[in-house]
């Protein structure tokens, strides 16, 4: 995908590399229920619910990756391929989505993304590379281990741009569920209805993969032979049963955070086809 170079002053990103968070912890909302948690778990044994809090030093197999600790942004973009990959992806999708916003009268606040390189504290308390590229509300914040591009790649046959681009647009997703108060109202319903906060929780994530799609969609003169093929086996490779399969587990639909590899890929495409955010409404239509 032929994303244009990041412009220093539309977007907001800062290396973490183990920092602490400006401002502290955020009052310990819970983020972990909403990052792509499930590799988390197949992949390195942990417990997305129970990781967030706990700082680990798990990296990938390479080293993890070296981020610069700076809230300069094009110091911070620059620090490697991948870094640079996200900042053009993060600014592509905020002229994305800014002028979705203000058409449809909802304020719009850019999201911080943060690079870090095996642990970090968020506005949702600490975190590691363990837990995989994740969303916190608190500080409206997306942040992003560029190392676990390279176990996509390795592990998971999930390599290319637009895979990685795509896993920065499923987060973005997130934000604008926060934005719009659509996560608001699943944290509700699934601390009411705690028989059915796994389903919730899918619909969520289905939401974002469709969000994630419609960005492609509304960039499509950008899309490259063999984009949609990536992002597709991506989503594939993310789908909790193909995950639990790898992992030598059961597939257990009662566990299930994310939805399947196939409904994974039916959001992205649904978003990517349409160009348009009103049809991942149908994911929310239990309202």
């Amino acid at each position: 995908m032929k994303l244009k170079r990041f412009n220093p002053g539309n977007i907001r990103v800062r290396g973490g590399g183990g920092g602490g968070f400006p401002g502290g912890r955020g009052g310990g909302i819970g983020c972990g229920t909403i990052v792509i948690a499930a590799i988390a778990y197949f992949l390195f044994g942990a417990d997305p619910m129970q990781t967030i809090g706990v700082v680990e030093s798990v990296q990938d197999a390479t080293g993890g990756n070296q981020v610069t600790q700076s809230s300069d942004p094009t110091e911070v973009c620059e620090s490697g391929p991948y870094a640079l990959e996200a900042c053009n992806a993060l600014a592509s999708l905020n002229e994305t989505w800014e002028p979705e916003f203000r058409a449809a009268g909802i304020r719009f606040e850019q999201p911080l993304l943060t690079l870090y390189s095996g642990s970090v504290n968020s506005g949702c308390g600490a975190a590691s590379s363990a837990m995989g590229p994740f969303y916190c509300p608190a500080d409206q914040g997306i942040y992003l281990d560029t190392s676990f591009y390279n176990t996509m790649e390795r592990r998971m046959g999930a390599g290319g741009d637009f895979a990685r681009y795509y896993v920065m647009a499923h987060e973005y997703g997130h934000h604008i569920q926060h934005l719009t108060g659509v996560a608001g109202q699943i944290r509700s319903a699934q601390q009411q209805n705690r028989r059915n906060a796994n389903e919730l929780q899918v619909r969520m994530e289905l939401q974002a993969d469709c969000y994630a799609g419609v960005w492609a969609g509304k960039n499509r003169n950008l899309i490259e032979p063999g984009d949609m093929e990536e992002g597709l086996r991506a989503a594939s490779a993310i789908g909790d049963d193909t995950l639990q399969r790898q992992a030598g587990q059961r597939v257990n639909p009662e566990s299930f955070t994310h939805g399947t590899s196939r409904q994974r890929m039916e959001a992205l495409r649904l978003g990517m086809n349409s160009s348009n955010d009103s049809v991942c409404d149908r994911y929310m239509e239990f309202r």
